[in-house]
């Protein structure tokens, strides 16, 4: 029986890990940044490259505020490939990103494409990001505005 529970545990484990790579695209998308805060732990840190570094909750929602101050509707991120290895309450992770925007004439574009290296706490039955370290792969080819 334990070894049953073991197997569930991690099932949900993976679960809640795979939704919260999802929901950090969908937040980032909305500009709702105060849900995006709270996928991470409160002492979280984050690495974006040129969009900047931020330790802490509200420092990371005040950096990506700056950041991406355009209105909402312009991006629609598209996460896939997560890899996780899970070691009971802590797990690292690997997972690619495609943003996708609207050129000029209205028809989607690949903006870039990337991955994350994530460091991931569970607190409190619940998972969030420790560490996240963004890294584009494939920069923009598209005019800003456009």
């Amino acid at each position: 029986m334990d070894d049953l529970q073991a197997r569930v545990q991690r099932l949900e484990d993976m679960a809640q890990i795979h939704q919260l790579f999802v929901d950090y695209g969908v937040h980032l998308d909305a500009r709702d940044f105060d849900a995006y805060s709270a996928l991470f732990a409160e002492d979280a840190e984050v690495l974006l490259g040129p969009m900047g570094r931020a330790k802490g909750r509200d420092n990371i929602k005040a950096m990506m505020q700056e950041a991406l101050a355009e209105p909402a509707g312009d991006s629609f991120h598209i996460v896939g490939s997560p890899m996780v290895d899970l070691r009971g309450d802590t797990a690292s992770a690997r997972v690619m990103w495609t943003v996708i925007r609207a050129d000029g004439s209205g028809r989607p574009q690949v903006a870039m494409i990337g991955h994350h290296r994530d460091e991931l706490v569970r607190r409190d039955g619940r998972w969030y990001f420790a560490r996240r370290a963004g890294y584009v792969d494939i920069p923009s080819a598209m005019p800003r505005g456009g």
